[in-house]
């Protein structure tokens, strides 16, 4: 392990790159297509790669072994971003790329066993943003107010700005997946099908979208008494869903170019805002009692303040970064999610204790009806050489989880400390994080960890 970390040290402080935190990289991989620039293709290329130590739920097994524990090593995320202006008006963008491939799983549709397509091998590309652009009123013709127009799979989904985020920066290791409260179920890796609008007027940037759900037919448990009904996502004719985000930026304008929200800006600029957000889509969800199937509205919501601030002597190059959201979710009655990150873990039939009731592995109980408070915070430590000297910043997040489905609130924590190499385009992470374990609505038997290393370049 050390071997590895040393060798992936000195290959991230040999790159060039540019953004949060480092300056060398220009405007990266762009090809203007006419002499000033305005017309352009531009390319982004990102890999994260994690070691992982994890605590299993009680009740998992590993490759039909049982297993308190598992280590392994995974590919979180490896994409390809392309966009291009031919002229200031038009824009289109292509997002593609794979998740989340372990040992065990993530490979192709129909992947199983061993062998040259056994489980886990050869994952399949596909697109996570696919969308044309047109700016109706251009920002440098009208400063305060602008607007564009656009269409397809795209990532303007509304509700907070963690439901948008950039993957490129968190500030912690990864995003806590409840911002994404439709993730593939009646969505594409949290995208939809549909039609856009974004912009700002003054210091007031908007996003709305009218989207096409993807279709969903989970078939809900009927229930003899109607407290005890459990909605699932089962939409139907699927009718057409709403999303919206409102922010008000205080100090720096943040670029609206892409819709992906910046995480940490390393103190690059001042930033401080207040947004809030909704996702509706009517008779989305299905429960049944006594086999009288009832329809319910996904109606959610969300308010949150971010900021990102240079503090102390501007020699230090230290910095501050914030955010808090809470999210108010309503699927229908008594709907629950329990989501694992490239779980490596199955349930063991020979288990004769109390099983989790999230399942095997590190699922948890993630996305439910009910309400969620999520708070996160680092801090960028000084440094007054430049490169090639690691700039480090430790961080914490917290959350609340209240889901209608349990009857006992939990928290959580995150502990860890990213160090940049080169800013955001060449980090290394390091996360050590819980989760609650119910084995009843009712009981929290405790909680388990896991410790995560990630390894990030980003060009």
């Amino acid at each position: 392990m050390k071997k590895i970390f040393f060798i992936a040290a000195v290959l991230l402080l040999s790159l060039k790159s540019f953004s949060q935190g480092s300056t060398d990289y220009g405007s990266g991989m762009k090809f203007n297509l006419n002499e000033d620039g305005s017309k352009y293709m531009r390319f982004i290329a990102w890999n994260q790669i994690w070691f992982r130590s994890s605590q299993m739920n009680p009740g998992t097994m590993i490759g039909n072994e049982a297993a308190t524990t598992g280590t392994d090593i995974g590919n979180r995320r490896l994409r390809f971003l392309a966009y291009s202006q031919l002229s200031k008006r038009y824009m289109i963008v292509t997002h593609f790329g794979i998740n989340n491939q372990t040992f065990t799983n993530g490979g192709a549709a129909g992947t199983s066993g061993t062998g040259g397509y056994g489980a886990g091998k050869k994952p399949g590309l596909f697109f996570h943003d696919a969308w044309n652009e047109y700016a109706l009123v251009l920002p440098e013709k009208d400063k305060k107010f602008s607007l564009s127009l656009g269409g397809g799979l795209h990532y303007y989904m509304g509700l907070s700005r963690a439901t948008m985020a950039s993957t490129l920066n968190f500030l912690t290791i990864d995003a806590p997946i409840f911002n994404w409260p439709l993730i593939e179920n009646s969505d594409q890796f949290a995208r939809q099908m549909g039609l856009f609008a974004k912009g700002k007027y003054g210091k007031l940037e908007y996003r709305l979208s009218y989207n096409k759900p993807y279709a969903t037919n989970l078939v809900p448990t009927d229930a003899t008494v109607a407290d005890n009904a459990v909605a699932v996502d089962n939409s139907g004719n699927t009718k057409w869903s709403k999303a919206g985000y409102f922010e008000y930026q205080f100090l720096d304008q943040e670029a609206n170019l892409l819709p992906y929200k910046v995480g940490s800006y390393l103190g690059t600029k001042k930033v401080f805002n207040i947004g809030a957000g909704f996702y509706t889509a009517p008779d989305a969800t299905k429960s049944s009692v006594n086999s009288t199937i009832s329809k319910h509205n996904i109606n959610l919501f969300a308010a949150d303040v971010f900021l990102d601030l240079p503090i102390g002597k501007k020699e230090n190059k230290m910095a501050v970064t914030g955010y808090s959201v809470f999210y108010d979710y309503d699927f229908g009655p008594n709907y629950l999610r329990n989501v694992a990150i490239m779980n490596i873990g199955s349930v063991d039939p020979n288990f004769t204790g109390s099983r989790a009731l999230a399942g095997p592995g590190n699922a948890q109980a993630t996305i439910g009806s009910g309400n969620i408070w999520y708070t996160q915070a680092g801090i960028l430590l000084p440094s007054k050489v430049d490169k090639p000297k690691v700039r480090v910043q430790p961080f914490g997040a917290f959350t609340y989880k209240s889901f209608d489905a349990l009857d006992k609130s939990s928290t959580q924590f995150d502990l860890g400390t990213n160090f940049f190499l080169d800013g955001q385009h060449a980090k290394i992470t390091a996360q050590y994080s819980t989760r609650p374990v119910y084995t009843t609505p009712s009981n929290i038997s405790g909680s388990k960890g896991e410790f995560i290393v990630q390894l990030q370049i980003y060009l």
